[in-house]
């Protein structure tokens, strides 16, 4: 059986702008995505600054921003990500993609063994500070076809673009992969769990693709739904949390029992239920908590910081969800970067392909997924991100 290594690479990032009224009800600030796919090209091409793909990423005319002293009394509620509900924007419509049926892209996907590159830019897509980006190895993009984007807004009035979903939708060979990111409700009082819950069957019944052959030729035609995918990754700040007080959770944590912490998981309490995500699948969790850390430090915020700030429980808000036949986790690890409240985590998958006439990529296809851009295979990224830091905060403040 021969192994295509890192023959799909996905990243996804939460709040790539800060969540303040500007960003939020104003024009999409699309500088620090930018900035993302271009380290991700680096790491992906060993280091060398290349061009990321990006010439179809059309910047649209800057509509004048709301004025803040209008939305001053948001601004508290967002920064905090406010727990009965956020204030979020429409989902925008910047989308990078770069696929073996769009001529505009032709140029930037004809990728020759000779020019070094070893990864496309498959499709890219921002929805406020929402971000998931697909790559695919270059001599395997002529066969991604039917490739789309679909967007779901769960902010205020259950519409806007800060909570929700990016889902991206594309074939190998027969084979139908649908990427699905999100960010849902926040909150860890008792009821929360079940506004996430809605979220998921929102997100499942407005995600809508639009139907496309397979192949060219072929009469098979694509999925219109997340469902109706042959494989299915979710992942993202899933905002679940613990059903326990901070003092059991403390003493807990203290002692690494993460199998007893787990067993106060809401994910799996409502899994186990049958109230969200049934017939999917998690890997086991061998590490800490990824949520919520002080800033540029391995210490959880449990204590609130000042006055009238809120008592933060530790749970495992990033996760990592497939389903689908052929589909095997070999691993699934969380990142120690300091300079975000999450920890990221990472995970690498191998995928069966169905039906394909190409032995090789038939064998398996091996995916790589990422929150928060950690590369758990290179220290490249890891490197660049840290460096990069003071300069994305800056360009999306």
């Amino acid at each position: 059986m021969h192994f295509l290594v890192l023959s799909f690479g996905m990243d996804r990032f939460q709040e790539i702008v800060p969540l303040n009224a500007g960003n939020v009800l104003g024009a999409e600030d699309r500088g620090p995505a930018l900035q993302w796919l271009s380290l991700i090209r680096q790491a992906l091409d060993n280091n060398k600054k290349r061009p990321f793909l990006a010439h179809n990423y059309t910047n649209a005319t800057q509509k004048p921003r709301i004025s803040f002293s209008d939305l001053l009394s948001m601004e508290d509620r967002m920064d905090e990500g406010e727990e009965d509900g956020e204030v979020d924007r429409k989902t925008s419509d910047n989308v990078v993609s770069c696929s073996s049926g769009d001529e505009d892209s032709s140029e930037a996907c004809s990728l020759g063994s000779g020019c070094g590159v070893r990864y496309c830019l498959a499709a890219g897509k921002q929805m406020v500070g929402i971000f998931l980006c697909v790559w695919v190895r270059a001599d395997l993009m002529q066969q991604v076809t039917s490739l789309e984007v679909s967007c779901v807004g769960r902010g205020i009035m259950g519409y806007m673009g800060n909570k929700g979903s990016i889902s991206i939708s594309m074939t190998l060979c027969h084979t139908t992969f649908c990427f699905v990111c999100t960010h849902l409700t926040s909150g860890e009082k008792d009821g929360d769990e079940a506004r996430r819950n809605l979220d998921v069957m929102e997100i499942l019944r407005r995600t809508r693709f639009p139907p496309s052959h397979r192949l060219s030729g072929s009469a098979a035609v694509s999925p219109a739904t997340i469902l109706g995918h042959d494989k299915i990754l979710w992942l993202g700040d899933l905002n679940y949390r613990l059903a326990a007080g901070c003092g059991d959770t403390d003493e807990l944590l203290h002692k690494n029992d993460w199998p007893a912490l787990l067993e106060k998981d809401q994910l799996h309490i409502e899994q186990r239920a049958g109230r969200v995500f049934t017939e999917w699948q998690e890997g086991r969790i061998c590490f800490p908590p990824t949520y919520k850390y002080l800033h540029n430090s391995d210490r959880y915020a449990v204590k609130p910081a000042k006055f009238g700030d809120k008592r933060r429980t530790p749970a495992w808000c990033d996760r990592i969800l497939w389903r689908g036949k052929g589909m095997k986790q070999t691993w699934y690890i969380r990142g120690e970067l300091r300079f975000s409240d999450h920890r990221p985590v990472c995970s690498l998958f191998s995928v069966q392909l169905d039906n394909c006439e190409d032995e090789e990529a038939a064998a398996v296809i091996q995916i790589v997924l990422k929150l928060d851009g950690k590369d758990c295979v290179t220290d490249f990224l890891n490197g660049m991100m840290k460096k990069s830091r003071n300069s994305i905060t800056k360009h999306g403040s």
